[in-house]
């Protein structure tokens, strides 16, 4: 595995790292209780740390495209997500999301930084070097 590729795969687990440490920040912590739809984020980002941990230590860079679905899924639950707390026309027909309302924000910064903005935020980042090493992967399989 090239130099570039194994840094870029350091960076998405370290992406993916600090996502779980700050949701993990945010409940423990801070005492936010998560909502449903925040737990489904949490699905989709944890197991990434645990994969692209055990794929740094084998050298296995193919273990990419398990970190792009993941984070293509929790990236939609998160667009999802953002869209029901900053669209009104969402926020009021939301439905229902367990105890805690899905709608809630228990952070804004700036006027748009919510908890699920960040999570997206994340899920890009993850995304999109997920899909550059795939990209690096198949060039270098064809020279």
């Amino acid at each position: 595995m090239n130099k570039s590729i194994e840094n870029k795969l350091f960076a998405v687990w370290a992406t993916s790292f600090v996502a779980a440490m700050g949701s993990l920040y945010f409940s423990e912590i801070r005492g936010f209780e998560p909502c449903e739809l925040c737990w489904y984020q949490r699905i989709f980002m944890y197991p990434i740390v645990i994969i692209l941990a055990a794929a740094i230590i084998k050298k296995d860079a193919k273990a990419a495209l398990y970190s792009a679905i993941l984070s293509g899924i929790g990236g939609l639950i998160s667009i999802y997500h953002y869209s029901i707390q900053k669209l009104d026309f969402l926020s009021d027909t939301a439905p229902a999301c367990g105890r805690v309302p899905c709608t809630g924000e228990y952070i804004n910064l700036l006027g748009f930084i919510t908890i699920p903005f960040l999570a997206l935020t994340a899920f890009v980042i993850i995304f999109v070097l997920s899909l550059s090493i795939l990209k690096q992967l198949k060039g270098a399989a064809s020279q």
